[in-house]
């Protein structure tokens, strides 16, 4: 028996009551981005079609959840893909200037379409690869989702934070491990406060697990 593609596919994920509490009277434009995301997002090849079940807790709000640590200054996202976290924290943060700093072309263009669609004007879509990326002046701080190991991901991105900023890494289960194995990488970049936090505790939703460290 053939089974349509409308059928088979799966619906993308209801908003979680407590999204008001994340995004307060900037809500409906996160509404927006996850409904352009679970419209484009597969298509675009930005998210796999098993996530859109699941594209409200485990990708919009995990980001979101970080929101609250940031500071109001300049903060850079490696890796930005989908805008994952870049997006979703521009509008939860609008105190806060973003550069979305990401090297295929394609994904580049889904980030400055939904950033004009979307009319954040405190973000920057930057394409080049973090590894050859200058700012002057640094930036405040550097988040990144889904991007690397952190024994890869640190060099290249706390190059690019000034002495006293931070590293805001979205990581998976196996954060601790990745600690261990990137202890000469955290003693190379002099990084110091190095924690790894649980986020999202009171929420329904996945843990969100942080690797956090100052540059000094």
């Amino acid at each position: 028996m053939n089974v349509s593609r409308e059928t088979s596919d799966p619906s993308p994920e209801v908003e979680p009551a407590f999204a008001g509490e994340l995004f307060g009277e900037r809500v409906d434009l996160a509404r927006r981005f996850a409904a352009d995301l679970a419209a484009q997002g597969v298509e675009r090849g930005l998210i796999g079609p098993l996530e859109l079940p699941r594209l409200w807790t485990r990708h919009i709000v995990n980001c979101a959840l970080v929101a609250p640590l940031l500071h109001p200054g300049r903060v850079g996202d490696v890796g930005s893909g989908a805008g994952l976290p870049g997006i979703v924290l521009a509008i939860a943060r609008p105190d806060v200037s973003f550069v979305l700093i990401e090297p295929m072309e394609r994904r580049v263009e889904w980030l400055r379409a939904e950033v004009a669609e979307l009319g954040l004007d405190n973000v920057d879509v930057l394409r080049v690869r973090a590894e050859e990326a200058e700012f002057s002046p640094w930036l405040d701080q550097v988040t990144a989702r889904a991007v690397s190991a952190l024994s890869k991901l640190i060099p290249i991105s706390a190059r690019l934070v000034r002495s006293g900023g931070e590293l805001l890494f979205l990581k998976g289960a196996s954060v601790h491990r990745e600690v261990e194995a990137a202890s000469a990488a955290i003693r190379k970049a002099r990084l110091s406060n190095v924690e790894v936090m649980t986020l999202g505790e009171g929420f329904a939703t996945e843990p969100t697990r942080l690797f956090r460290a100052t540059v000094d």
